[in-house]
């Protein structure tokens, strides 16, 4: 043979390269030909790959890790938002709301709706906005701002009217509608209430879908991130991830949880495994179903074990949500674990937590043992009985870490309202990784930001990096760094089905990796989060690549 026929097509030398194999080896130089990692090693044991065409990129002290995956996240809806009022990355302040929706509405006359999202809840008192202040800057037609949760949603008084929401309107079964001193709509409207509204919103077209999962696709690229799972595709959204699968530019590996529609039951299995069949195209797959058993705590839809308290700290009745009745998600979870599909719950609450785990538990006890790597999401608070059960049942704890830390989110809108034996239990990512279980990351974008290097830092510190110098959260829970890099990557592929392939640096595996702008151990490496990624890779080929690379690192 040739030996230029053999030699690498690319070789990433002179930093360390964190393998994220089983013993957490560290090497220098990575070789890859064809899509495919060939060498691990030192500089000189890669050295006999390279040939006269090999493209050789210097590390120079910078760390090369696996590619990224994310877990959790929304790019079908977060691509779709940046092209409309996104208020994510603005002054969390109402008058820089109103101001951008101002600008919107006047930049695009001829939309009928102002659609937007994003906003945080610490910007209004008591976390919820007024329809008024929202027809100020949007009088003239509807408007319809989901908050950065996607769990309410703030609108004005021609979209409340246009969906008949007034003083008599009973609040749905899985929601709320906000209302004032007198009994009327104010303008927020919790959980399934949104659906009153958001229903009568002229739906994206298929391209449209399609072109917003090419921008967030690029976004995410920019962080390193190669696979994910979208954690809410309807069918619509899953004709789109399969128009842009066809056309041959679906780069990442994408898991597509397709959406339990909790007011229907098990008759939609059957439609999901067909769409199941249909969408295996390229790098796409459907074979994961998406549960929401309950809400957030900020608006006391999480489904605790314990009542919240109210204002003045007194026991309420109220203890959140179930989305979908704990006995009848017991028979849903069986047979979609029977029918070979993985379930991927969100669960905020103990208690949702617990039914959660529950359902598993009873698909065991019918099926027996599978690879389904079933995986609960958000995680916020669990009861510690509850954190054994993770390990014994083959369950995935699917971490948000960037919601652990004393933001004003918590401060002001969760911790008043947990009873202080409950808020003790929130986020427990180490003790659950200490029990044994699997931890896979995810940013659950555009709630949060998609940049993985940033959770990171607040998994590792308990802090967020918005606001360094404030005291640590449950610091006890923290995670040391190698732990919080293997959820972003052999955790999440492992959840993926996709760690016989990516999630380490190993000989043989698919050449998805990330270079860094530095070396993220070292003792003057700076703050985590403000870790830049210069190239993400996939299959050996730049998805995204920083003109810093082959200048000198930071």
């Amino acid at each position: 043979m040739n030996p230029s026929e053999s030699a690498a097509d690319l070789v990433l030398a002179g930093g360390p390269v964190v393998t994220m194999d089983a013993v957490r080896r560290t090497s220098s130089a990575v070789a890859v030909r064809g899509g495919r990692i060939v060498a691990v090693g030192s500089v000189a044991d890669v050295e006999s790959h390279v040939g006269p065409r090999t493209r050789r990129i210097d590390l120079a002290g910078r760390t090369l890790v696996p590619g990224f995956q994310d877990a959790h996240v929304h790019p079908s809806m977060a691509g779709l938002n940046l092209s409309r009022c996104p208020l994510h990355e603005l002054p969390r302040q109402l008058d820089s709301y109103l101001d951008a929706i101002r600008a919107y509405a006047t930049a695009q006359p001829d939309r009928p709706w102002i659609l937007g999202d994003g906003w945080y809840m610490e910007a209004f008192p008591g976390g919820t906005p007024s329809r008024n202040d929202l027809d100020a800057a949007a009088p003239d037609r509807p408007a319809f701002f989901v908050n950065r949760d996607a769990h309410g949603a703030w609108v004005n008084s021609r979209a409340l009217a246009l969906a008949g929401i007034g003083r008599d309107t009973p609040d749905p079964p899985d929601g709320r509608i906000e209302r004032d001193a007198t009994g009327e709509p104010s303008g927020t409207l919790h959980e399934g209430a949104m659906e009153i509204v958001r229903r009568l919103i002229p739906a994206p077209t298929l391209e449209e879908r399609a072109s917003g999962i090419e921008l967030a696709q690029a976004h995410l690229h920019r962080f390193g991130i190669t696979a994910w799972q979208d954690a809410w595709v309807t069918p619509e959204d899953l004709d789109a991830y399969r128009l842009v699968a066809e056309r041959g530019r679906l780069s990442a590996r994408v898991i597509a949880c397709q959406w339990w529609e909790r007011d229907r039951g098990g008759e939609q299995i059957d439609e999901m495994i067909e769409r199941r069949r249909t969408a295996a195209i390229g790098r796409l797959r459907a074979t994961t179903v998406k549960i929401m058993q309950d809400g957030v705590a900020e608006n006391y839809t999480a489904a605790m074990l314990a009542p919240y308290l109210d204002a003045e700290g007194r026991s309420t009745a109220n203890r959140g949500i179930s989305f979908v009745d704990p006995g009848l998600l017991r028979g849903y979870v069986t047979r979609l674990d029977a029918e070979g599909f993985q379930v991927h719950f969100h669960a905020l609450g103990d208690r949702a937590v617990r039914e959660a785990l529950d359902a598993i538990a009873a698909a065991r006890q019918t099926n027996g043992a599978s690879d389904g790597r079933h995986h609960l999401a958000h995680l916020q608070v669990v009861d510690r009985a509850d954190i054994p059960r993770f390990r014994e049942l083959g369950v995935a704890a699917n971490m948000q870490p960037y919601w652990a830390c004393l933001d004003a989110q918590m401060v002001d809108l969760t911790l008043p309202f947990l009873p202080p034996d409950r808020a003790a239990l929130q986020y427990p990512f180490r003790t659950i990784h200490r029990s044994g279980a699997v931890l896979a990351g995810g940013s659950d974008w555009s709630v949060s930001t998609p940049n993985v290097m940033a959770e990171i830092e607040t998994a590792v510190n308990r802090v967020s990096p918005e606001k360094r110098s404030a005291a640590p959260f449950l610091p006890e829970e923290a995670l040391d760094l190698p732990e919080a890099l293997a959820a972003f990557t052999i955790g999440s592929a492992w959840v993926n089905h996709l760690d016989h392939l990516t999630g380490t640096i190993e000989v043989g595996k698919l050449a998805d990796l990330a270079v860094l702008d530095r070396d993220i151990f070292a003792p003057d490496a700076g703050p985590i989060g403000e870790t830049r990624v210069l190239l993400t890779l996939i299959e050996g080929e730049a998805v995204h690549e920083d003109r810093a690379l082959e200048g000198t690192p930071r």
